[in-house]
This record gives C-alpha cells, structure tokens and sequence, in this order.
C-alpha cells in the first residue's frame, strides 16, 4: 500500500485517481500506523509553505514520515512535497522546513509571470529509473510561484526554463521529489507514477 498523505493541503484525489490508474494500491492517509506500514510515500501538496509546515506539525506527521525515509522506504514529493524538504520557504513570514537538503525556497524573479502555470520542458539531468520511458524534453505542468534552491548541485535530476533555469526535480537515494505535476501531465506523468510504484515494490 501507498500512502498518499492527507494533511489539509491539495490537490489529494488528481493524485489518488491518477495512481490508481497505473494500478497502484494507494491510500489517501494521515494516520502514523499507515505511514509506517507502507510500501512508498506520497507527499502532495498545493497552498503557502508555512501553512503545510504548520499542517504536518499538527497532524503529527514530521517524526515519523522523517523516519520512514531515514529508514530508505520510497518517498515521491509533488510541488508543497518537493518544497517542504529544503531548510526553509521565503514565503510570507518564512518558516522552516523539514531540512532534509540544505537550500531555501524562494519567489521567482518579477520579470517573469508568476505564477509559473501551464506547460513547460524538463531537461533531465539525472537519468533514474523515474524516467523510464519519459524522453528528454518532454513537457509537464506546472502551477507554482516559489522554486527550490539546493546548495548541493548533485540531488538536481531536472531543470526547466522559466526566464532562467530553475531546478524542477531532485533525486537522491529513496527520494524523488517533482516541482510539477504527475497526475496533470497525461502519458508522461502516468509514466512517471507508474515508474515510482514498482520502486515501492
């Protein structure tokens, strides 16, 4: 089973039906008991940083979805999931993150439209097994004002231009973490979740 995590945050059943369709036993959750028996973790999310902190905080989700990682089970962040597991997001007051990679979130630059909605390029420059059968340059969707900055350049798996490059995927050990969205980008995306549900078997 996946656990795909509910706390208050987005856009949960897009991500929900999606798995499903690739044939994924999922489960739209926020219970420790069902992070822990998982196979995989999804972590989803659209909205303000500080207020998915506040949620995960609340929920009592930090410890032991933090621990479940540590532990090498397969983690798939989607926009707020990504963002979350840098130091800290810029966004309003600011607020810490789960600080599993050092780098901030921050604004893009305002000489380009934000948000950053529609479709755009990944450029792939860590070739995992997520990209099974996802060429080079094919486009996914995006919606998003905020991008991560990783102070270590080796978790970057994509980058996509938006006035300049910014980095759109990280990927490191057991974790995968996407700037877009999956389950909005069609065959490309499915792929992509399809991809990530044999890693979690």
């Amino acid at each position: 089973m996946i656990a795909l995590i509910d706390y208050g945050m987005g856009n949960l059943h897009s991500v929900h039906k999606a798995l499903q369709h690739v044939g994924l036993d999922v489960k739209i959750t926020s219970s420790v008991q069902d992070i822990k028996d998982s196979t995989g973790i999804v972590l989803p999310g659209v909205g303000a940083f500080p207020a998915a902190m506040a949620n995960l905080r609340q929920f009592g989700i930090v410890e032991p979805l933090l621990s479940e990682i540590a532990k090498g089970k397969s983690y798939l962040g989607i926009c707020l999931g990504l963002q979350l597991l840098f130091t800290r997001g810029d966004e309003g007051e600011g607020a810490e993150g789960l600080n599993l990679f050092k780098g901030n979130v921050v604004r893009f630059k305002p000489d380009v439209k934000i948000p950053h909605m529609g479709w755009n390029q990944l450029k792939i420059k860590k070739n995992t097994a997520h990209f099974s059968g996802i060429s080079d340059g094919s486009f996914f969707y995006f919606v998003h004002s905020y991008h991560v900055r990783p102070e270590d350049e080796s978790i970057v798996a994509v980058v996509t231009s938006y006035g300049s490059d910014f980095v759109s995927a990280v990927a490191s050990d057991n974790i995968f973490a996407v700037q877009f969205h999956p389950e909005k980008s069609q065959k490309a995306g499915l792929q992509m979740l399809a991809n990530f549900g044999k890693m979690c078997k």
